[in-house]
């Protein structure tokens, strides 16, 4: 258990190696949820494609979405594009990148599903039941008698084995021999495609725009340190906030109890140190406007320039000062922690 624990843990604090379990897992899921899946082919001409080619492409599609949702970074990926400019510029590099590296593993679990698929057959059968070739593969001296309709109608019942009376047209096992062979082929041609297109993305790519590779990947991973510092903070100071606000009230509360005057200094001490960890923002207001600025008005990337904010809530440096009438008094810090 303590193993499993520290796995977990380490998952945890690892954001790569995180997703990348989630991926697994998920593509063992996609192979575990074909083989659970009851295939029942409807045996009809105007239902087995659609029923076939269904089964073989709608859950890929919901596996691929559910990749993007269990990745963290979509939601991160959208408020970097959609947020306003404000003194920090967008790097579309750092945004495709991110893009890159999400559909990268959303496709694992899809990729798994279609090879399965291919690869057992039934699918593929059920949907191309009525394009075997009957004059290649079975007796045409038994066909003269049938329209077209029934034809296809005699071929579409080929995945039931229950049902299916043209054995004397063209045997079932050669019917699902041939249609599985096919599949199979695709299967492992799916296969080998997906490995190639893998190892170009891992090898070539970075052998050909290294230093794009290592500057996109850096801010990738600042973004996603960013926000998480960004919420611990937010977290750590809502929680200093709501302990300040119960301690007032209760005491507003209970001001007619008389208290120890020993006891009120136990309890004054720790009001006093995480009243000092809100860094000035008392009151509802202040903290809106705050976390509108961070939204609008991200400080630039540089650990030289003092910032400022303007009249309008937006982040100045300090050289940009000069141009705007601003008396110093209406200035305020900009607090970078919360």
């Amino acid at each position: 258990m303590d193993k499993f624990r520290m796995i977990f843990q380490f998952l945890q604090s690892n954001q790569e190696s995180f997703m990348n379990g989630i991926c697994g897992i998920m593509a063992l899921a996609s192979a575990h949820m074909y083989s659970a899946f009851d295939f029942n082919c409807p045996c009809l001409p105007s239902y087995n494609m659609p029923y076939g080619m269904g089964i073989l492409c709608v859950p890929p599609i919901v596996l691929f979405l559910l990749g993007f949702v269990m990745n963290n970074n979509v939601s991160m990926l959208a408020e970097e594009w959609k947020r306003p400019t404000g003194m920090r510029q967008k790097d579309p590099a750092v945004l495709r990148y991110m893009f890159c590296s999400m559909t990268q593993r959303a496709l694992i679990a899809p990729a798994v599903w279609i090879s399965v698929t291919l690869l057992d057959g039934k699918c593929f059968i059920c949907a191309f039941s009525t394009s075997v070739p009957v004059e290649k593969l079975g007796n045409m001296t038994n066909v003269v008698d049938l329209s077209e309709k029934e034809m296809k109608r005699l071929l579409a019942r080929i995945p039931c084995k229950d049902i299916y009376e043209g054995h004397e047209i063209i045997p079932r096992e050669v019917a699902t021999r041939y249609l599985r062979c096919i599949s199979q082929a695709l299967g492992w041609s799916f296969v080998l495609l997906m490995t190639i297109l893998a190892f170009l993305a891992r090898s070539i790519r970075p052998c050909f725009t290294q230093a794009a590779f290592l500057k996109s990947k850096y801010w990738s991973h600042y973004i996603d340190i960013e926000r998480k510092l960004f919420d611990e903070t937010c977290t750590e100071h809502a929680k200093s906030f709501a302990k300040v606000c119960i301690q007032q009230f209760f005491e507003t509360m209970n001001k007619d109890m008389k208290m120890a005057p020993h006891h009120l200094q136990e309890e004054k001490a720790p009001e006093s140190e995480e009243t000092e960890k809100l860094l000035g923002i008392t009151d509802q207001g202040t903290m809106n406007k705050l976390l509108k600025n961070w939204h609008r008005c991200k400080p630039p990337l540089s650990l030289n320039q003092e910032v400022h904010q303007n009249g309008n809530g937006c982040i100045l440096e300090s050289h940009e000062l000069n141009n705007f009438n601003v008396p110093k008094k209406e200035m305020a810090t900009y607090y970078s922690k919360v």
